[in-house]
């Protein structure tokens, strides 16, 4: 399966956020499964990568020329995608992956987070997204989410809509779970 995970790219965060990307990152490679991710260095996205990595796990990453430039390319990836732009990035990304797992994190995961959401209400997918809401990091945003339903913005009946879990041993119950046809 390709787990696809977003998720923040800042080293100013708690060590805690850090521990459970690196679970992650090594369940997806001592399992046989491929992390896809950024590509990028930073925060969570190398505590993923270098997690899955130093378990011998396949890593793709899938990383804008920006970033490149920037020289944050991960060491850790074992397949590389170079595109031009984040909007590039996201498109393959989703294209790409078997399921979305999204970690706490800031602009960019929220952006392929409901990115991920929107295309999915639309039917261009029904590949699974699991939002780890750890520590309560996603209570106010699924308020938000509840707001805009209880409004009339969100059916009530959605049609798809993330599973959420409240730590990464739930997050991994749940990747066990899901029926992917690959």
């Amino acid at each position: 399966m390709k787990i696809c995970v977003y998720c923040s790219a800042s080293n100013s965060i708690p060590v805690q956020y850090k521990e459970l990307a690196r679970t992650l990152g090594r369940w997806i490679a001592r399992n046989g499964h491929t992390l896809l991710f950024g590509g990028a260095t930073g925060g969570l996205m190398s505590e993923v990568s270098e997690g899955a990595a130093e378990c011998g796990g396949a890593v793709v990453g899938v990383v804008p020329k920006r970033i490149l430039a920037a020289g944050r390319k991960s060491d850790c990836v074992t397949e590389l995608h170079i595109v031009d732009t984040m909007n590039e990035r996201k498109a393959l990304m989703k294209s790409l992956a078997d399921v979305f797992v999204v970690l706490p994190g800031s602009y960019g995961t929220m952006d392929e987070l409901f990115d991920v959401v929107a295309s999915g209400t639309v039917g261009e997918h029904k590949k699974p997204l699991v939002m780890v809401n750890y520590n309560g990091f996603y209570d106010l945003l699924l308020k938000q989410v509840e707001h805009m339903r209880l409004e009339g913005f969100i059916p009530q009946m959605e049609n798809y809509k993330p599973l959420v879990c409240v730590d990464i041993e739930s997050c991994i119950e749940l990747l066990k779970s899901l029926n992917i046809n690959l």
